[in-house]
């Protein structure tokens, strides 16, 4: 049994057993939590994964504390890269975000299916550790919505959005519907690099800015094996300067809308 799987165990035997503490049946307790007795015994099965939501309206209604809540970060965590973990903690407390998605769609973005796609590249993972990845990855974004979301701006290189191969435009034609509906959120910025543009500092390969409300700057660097987060001055003066480059050779946040539902359109 993986970390992950260890901690999904605990949440489930936690809630059945603070339900029954509390001394209310399945059908007492949705009432209280306002969802369904069928859902309540889903996930106390292991047969649905309580949402964020789900897991603060027990805290409440069980007066834990918070200690789902805490319970699932700590599940999500465990989901990701060992050497990921220091970015997310990063990205978790930034304002701004700021990515420079090369060649593919940058994660914060991505459909669950293109997700699943990307991940399934690499050979060397079995389907359930793919489908965990997948959950984590959807779990990131959470960072993008409610009432403070953090401010993304992402510039992606529109050969990304062109890999309309066989077998593949369902996946893209979700996709680029997807990126269409964040781009058009107030707090997040679409860019595109158009295909004419030659050579451009993009090239170097992708990464990722965030900064935070006391005013630092980490950054992180993807690669075939891994990534490294960047924090010293010197690497971090380097990224300011290529994401200043990215940036102002891309496309307007409108022209690059535009140019989506231009690539959409054929294929829908």
């Amino acid at each position: 049994m993986g970390e992950q799987m260890s901690t999904a165990v605990v949440i489930r035997a936690q809630l059945r057993r603070l339900r029954g503490a509390a001394g209310l049946n399945q059908e007492e307790y949705g009432r209280r939590v306002h969802y369904s007795p069928s859902l309540i015994s889903a996930v106390e099965l292991g047969q649905a994964t309580p949402t964020l939501a789900y897991l603060k309206r027990a805290d409440e209604v069980l007066g834990t504390g918070g200690l789902f809540v805490a319970l699932r970060e700590l599940g999500r965590r465990e989901r990701e890269p060992i050497w990921f973990r220091p970015w997310l903690e990063a990205e978790r407390e930034a304002a701004q975000l700021r990515c420079h998605g090369a060649m593919m769609v940058p994660g914060l973005l991505q459909t669950a299916d293109y997700a699943r796609a990307v991940f399934r590249l690499d050979t060397a993972l079995s389907p359930d550790r793919v489908e965990e990845m997948v959950a984590a990855r959807l779990d990131r974004q959470s960072i993008l919505g409610g009432d403070d979301p953090a401010h993304l701006t992402a510039v992606i290189d529109e050969t990304a959005l062109r890999r309309f191969s066989e077998g593949m435009a369902e996946l893209m034609v979700g996709q680029l519907r997807h990126l269409l509906d964040c781009a058009r959120r107030p707090h997040i910025r679409v860019h595109l690099l158009p295909v004419g543009l030659g050579l451009h500092a993009g090239l170097f390969g992708p990464f990722i800015l965030g900064w935070s409300a006391d005013g630092d700057w980490t950054g992180f660097l993807d690669n075939q094996i891994g990534g490294t987060v960047v924090d010293e001055v010197e690497g971090m003066a380097t990224l300011l300067r290529r994401w200043e480059s990215v940036r102002s050779d891309a496309l307007s946040r409108q022209q690059s809308i535009d140019l989506i539902e231009e690539i959409l359109k054929p294929w829908t």
